[in-house]
């Protein structure tokens, strides 16, 4: 596996797909903008409302997922990443992932307390391209 060409796929994607667990213990999956921040294979920062309810369920239960993909004419690329995700209230790392156009969401900038942060630590995951499946292990 070439961790480099499933870090540039991932960079390529403008939408992710983020999976928490509910309080019946089922999958919930939403779509979202691409991470805002990624550190290698590792960690994935993704912004959001602190009121939604994936927040609540990441606070119940930390086990997640995320996945990227890209279907093509003829071919189908696919990462799926399972690990933890934490939620950050924090105004360090609120405002490091900060863009111009956040006030559109919301309203009351940086420091808005309904703006919080997903960090998504990965442990392992799959690789799905020509019809082929690879897992894998992501080390530190």
């Amino acid at each position: 596996m070439d961790v480099k060409k499933i870090e540039n796929f991932i960079d390529k994607q403008k939408v992710s797909f983020i999976c928490s667990i509910d309080e019946e213990n089922f999958p919930n999956v939403k779509a979202m903008l691409k991470p805002r921040k990624r550190i290698g294979l590792i960690e994935f920062y993704f912004s959001t409302n602190t009121s939604s309810l994936r927040v609540q369920q990441y606070k119940n239960n930390p086990n997640a997922s995320i996945y990227f993909y890209h279907k093509g004419l003829f071919k189908y690329v696919g990462v799926m990443l399972r690990g933890k995700m934490e939620v950050l209230t924090d105004q360090e790392t609120k405002n490091s992932l900060w863009q111009k156009g956040d006030t559109l969401f919301y309203k009351k900038g940086k420091t808005d307390p309904d703006y919080c942060v997903l960090k998504f630590t990965a442990t392992d995951g799959r690789y799905y391209c020509d019809l082929r499946t690879e897992s894998f292990e992501i080390k530190n």
